[in-house]
């Protein structure tokens, strides 16, 4: 058996380089290890043939079969096109694991509430604190300022590892990027919440979105955009109450996940991550916390205090949360960021469809 096939021929399309007018050939090298992962090699070089690893020669009537095997095996795209000039044609991205952002034709949305003094934290916590400590001109003349602050883990726009509701769950440090970067799935249920603060995003409000784009909430981050954003930074509205301390939590009015709703997704779906636009993944008025038990038992990230989403589409967009990275911590302070394609290159790429 082939376990390596060297493919040698003149190329005139995607791999085609030219120097005085003369196209360079190139040969791609094929691997298969002993434990089946897969990699190519593409180099010049001059003769069309085909040999095996060992060396010998493969007859040419298997020509044909043996480019068609070692590409299909490595998952090579083996179209052609014109790409002698990358500035007139941007490269595609051909594999499916891959992610790539062109930020020339994107838009920036920062989907993260501002520390400072109004940060809202759950009822029990203090606040947000920013402590000066050096804002001065130096002996030698520069400028120079820093500062401490202190804060707890969840508060403010931020994340909650599996580790905060599950005894062997992963800590923040420990989330794998993968799970932090995707397709955002923009699940808008703000005509439900505006009707009822304690509404709780069903299966049924999930399955609506899957039934508009015809996909399914697969290797994407859900995003429950209540509409909640809008209050910030007034605890009242945001909340439900504006008082603090442990007797404040049974005032606690807002919308959240539906534990039905959580086991749903991590029974019959294979999300990355889940956030929304309120203090936490459960309703205000929840008290066993079942949502949270739910998604951090099968190791489910949730962002919590996501920013002002309005300017999303349901799909399509890309989602970039990282977290500050607490060796240990069982949530922590979030930047996260959408990725949203220019109105006008999505309006292109549809007519191209």
């Amino acid at each position: 058996m082939i376990n390596s096939v060297i493919v040698k021929y003149p190329e005139t399309g995607r791999h085609c380089w030219e120097r005085s007018g003369f196209p360079l050939m190139w040969y791609f090298i094929g691997e298969s290890d002993p434990d089946g992962h897969s990699s190519v090699r593409i180099l010049p070089l001059g003769v069309p043939t085909i040999a095996s690893s060992g060396g010998k020669v493969i007859s040419n009537m298997r020509y044909l079969l043996c480019i068609i095997a070692t590409l299909s095996s490595l998952n090579i795209c083996t179209g052609f096109e014109n790409d002698t000039s990358i500035s007139k044609q941007k490269k595609q991205d051909t594999g499916s694991s891959s992610l790539q952002i062109d930020i020339a034709n994107q838009q920036l949305i920062d989907l993260s509430h501002t520390f400072d003094k109004q940060t809202i934290y759950w009822p029990t916590e203090n606040g947000f604190r920013l402590i000066p400590e050096k804002a001065e001109i130096t002996e030698k003349g520069y400028y120079y300022s820093s500062n401490r602050f202190m804060a707890a883990e969840h508060g403010g726009t931020h994340v909650d590892a599996p580790v905060h509701f599950n005894e062997h769950g992963k800590s923040v440090d420990q989330l794998p990027l993968q799970q932090l970067v995707g397709e955002a799935a923009v699940i808008d249920v703000t005509a439900a919440c505006r009707q009822d603060p304690d509404y709780q995003i069903s299966v049924a409000d999930l399955r609506a979105w899957e039934e508009t784009t015809g996909r399914q909430l697969v290797d994407v981050v859900v995003l429950l955009r209540t509409g909640y954003a809008q209050h910030w930074p007034d605890r009242k509205k945001y909340l439900g109450t504006d008082q603090l301390g442990p007797e404040a939590v049974a005032e606690l009015h807002f919308p959240g996940l539906d534990p039905e709703a959580a086991r749903w997704l991590t029974e019959h779906r294979a999300i990355k991550a889940i956030g929304l636009d309120t203090a936490s993944i459960d309703f205000g008025q929840s008290t066993r916390f079942q949502s949270h038990v739910i998604l951090f038992k099968h190791e489910i990230p949730a962002f919590e205090n996501v920013a002002d989403m309005s300017r999303l589409p349901i799909s399509g967009t890309t989602i970039i949360a990282l977290p500050m990275k607490i060796e240990g911590g069982s949530g922590g302070p979030l930047r996260i960021v959408a990725w949203l394609p220019k109105k006008d290159n999505r309006q292109s790429s549809r007519q191209n469809k």
